[in-house]
């Protein structure tokens, strides 16, 4: 039997040169060594020996194996380490139970006890600035001057304690930042406390965290964890 140049080598080594991503690769259909000495001795005993194949194609047959071979082990330390980075993400994750974390947002829930932090990014310096505490009805039950402010973002903390050292209704509150410069007032963007009552582990790794009084929120959402 005659083989030419496009043998059944040449065509498996190219079936397998490049692998389509995330596509799931049949054992039974995998290259490995033993294949590959099988089909290098099939074209050897069937080549045309009037037209043999010459060396340097099958040196550029083992070299093209070679590094087909690399890629894989380099593909399968990838997965592990890939594995192994998000089995951390998950455990660092679970840890946040019960811990207070940051999230924007205009809402947060206050409890029986503990205080919530807001944080407030003042784009520039400001003469004055001011915390308002709505509840659940719109209504004013808090106000503070929080005064000058130089740029950056700034931490404020709300004890949900009243004048009297009562606390407020366990429930939802709004908040409020505004900065006012030259009688012109703007209200900020803010940060508020929630905390974190569970953790989800979606399909494919993703990590919800559970908030307390403000639900699912992506783990990318968190920019401060107390």
């Amino acid at each position: 039997m005659e083989i030419n140049q496009n043998n059944a080598l040449n065509r498996v080594l190219s079936d397998y040169a490049l692998p389509v991503p995330n596509k799931a690769t049949d054992p039974k259909s995998a290259l490995g060594r033993d294949e590959f000495l099988k089909l290098l001795i099939a074209q050897l005993e069937n080549q045309d020996p009037t037209s043999p194949q010459e060396n340097g194609e099958f040196v550029a047959q083992l070299a093209q194996f070679s590094q087909l071979e690399e890629s894989q082990k380099m593909s399968e330390s990838f997965g592990q380490f890939s594995s192994s980075f998000q089995s951390t993400q998950h455990l660092q994750a679970t840890s946040l139970v019960g811990r207070p974390v940051h999230v924007e947002s205009t809402q947060a829930f206050l409890g029986s006890q503990g205080s919530i932090s807001v944080l407030a990014d003042f784009g520039a310096a400001t003469q004055a600035s001011t915390l308002k505490v709505y509840n659940s009805n719109g209504e004013m039950v808090d106000q503070f001057a929080l005064g000058q402010q130089t740029e950056g973002r700034k931490e404020f903390i709300w004890t949900g304690m009243d004048g009297t050292d009562q606390r407020y209704p366990q429930g939802m509150y709004t908040f409020e930042v505004q900065a006012s410069n030259a009688g012109v007032s703007e209200t900020l963007p803010i940060y508020l406390s929630a905390n974190v009552n569970s953790v989800t582990i979606e399909p494919g790794g993703k990590l919800t965290l559970n908030l307390a009084g403000l639900g699912p929120r992506s783990m990318s959402d968190i920019v401060q964890i107390n």
